[in-house]
């Protein structure tokens, strides 16, 4: 069995990552998907006098909310799936889900900047090739 994970931010790119994904799940009973949002870090001052469950709460709600269309999609295809939310820099996050649960591939949407802005301040996917040793599949 292939497992793939798949980050979703809510794009219209990412949804087209999803519904690439889904056919190829299709295609290949064998294969296993898992969706990541990676949410990224509130700051100090918004959960401020907050107990950690409550930040929690929030931080489960935010990601929860993200992914429904993604959720949805894949139903649609008949695909059910894990899901998952991490806290902090999306690349490097995507990068340690990869590790920490093995993951033979990533599918993830892009943002479509363009080389020149890509080159100036790089962007989550870049980042996300570079620090993965396993496939990455780009849909823009």
């Amino acid at each position: 069995m292939q497992k793939f994970l798949i980050p979703f931010d809510g794009s219209e790119n990412a949804l087209r990552a999803i519904r690439y994904a889904a056919t190829l799940a299709q295609e290949k009973p064998s294969i296993k998907l898992e969706l990541l949002c990676v949410i990224e870090p509130m700051p100090l001052r918004s959960i401020a006098g907050l107990d950690q469950a409550e930040i929690t709460h929030l931080y489960f709600a935010e990601a929860t909310r993200v992914l429904e269309p993604a959720r949805q999609a894949l139903n649609q295809y008949g695909i059910t799936c894990e899901q998952h939310y991490r806290i902090g820099d999306p690349a490097n996050e995507i990068a340690a889900q990869v590790r920490e649960k093995s993951f033979d591939g990533v599918i993830m949407g892009t943002r479509g900047m363009g080389q020149i802005a890509n080159l100036m301040i790089g962007s989550v996917a870049t980042r996300v090739v570079h620090l993965v040793q396993v496939p990455v599949t780009l849909i823009k």
